[in-house]
C-alpha cells in the first residue's frame, strides 16, 4: 500500500505554471470579466427574490425552483468575482441554468399551468442568464488563446 502521509506536490514545479498564471491573471484582471461576474451575481440575486417581486410566491413549486436556481447562480457569480481563476470553467453552468429557467414554468407546474407573469419573468431572467453564461464562456475561450507578438 502506498504511503499517503507525504504532503501533496506543489504546482510551482510545473513547467507551464508561468503561462497558466499569466493566462488566468489576464482573464481575471480584465475589466469586462469583473463586470460580467457582477452581472451574473445580480442575475442570481434577482432570480432568488423574483417570486416575491413578481408576486408568484403562492406557487410553492416554482418559488422553490427560482430560489434554489437563483442562489446557485449568485454563488457562482460571487465565486467568479472572488476567485475567477478557480471558477472560470463553471461559466457554462450559468448558461445551462438560464435554459432551465426558460423551460421551468412548463416543467415545474406541469398540469397546473403557470400564470403569464411567471412565464415572462422566467423567460427574461433565463435569457439574461444564458447570454451572460455564453459571454463568460466566450471570454474564457479568448483568454486561453495565445496573443500574437510583434
Amino acid at each position: 500500500m502506498s504511503d499517503l502521509s507525504h504532503a501533496r506536490p506543489d504546482i510551482a514545479g510545473h513547467p507551464d505554471v508561468a503561462e497558466m498564471r499569466e493566462r488566468y491573471a489576464r482573464m481575471a484582471g480584465a475589466r469586462q470579466a469583473v463586470a460580467l461576474d457582477g452581472l451574473i451575481l445580480l442575475t442570481g440575486l434577482y432570480t432568488a427574490i423574483s417570486p416575491w417581486v413578481v408576486h408568484f410566491h403562492a406557487l410553492p413549486d416554482i418559488t422553490v425552483n427560482n430560489l434554489i436556481v437563483g442562489i446557485t447562480i449568485a454563488v457562482i457569480g460571487l465565486g467568479m468575482t472572488l476567485a475567477g481563476e478557480k471558477l472560470l470553467r463553471l461559466s457554462w453552468t450559468v448558461a445551462a441554468m438560464g435554459v432551465w429557467l426558460i423551460i421551468s414554468p412548463w416543467v415545474v407546474t406541469a398540469g397546473h399551468g403557470a400564470p403569464a407573469g411567471v412565464i415572462w419573468n422566467n423567460c427574461w431572467i433565463g435569457g439574461v442568464a444564458c447570454a451572460l453564461g455564453l459571454a463568460a464562456m466566450a471570454m474564457m475561450r479568448t483568454a486561453g488563446r495565445p496573443t500574437a507578438t510583434k
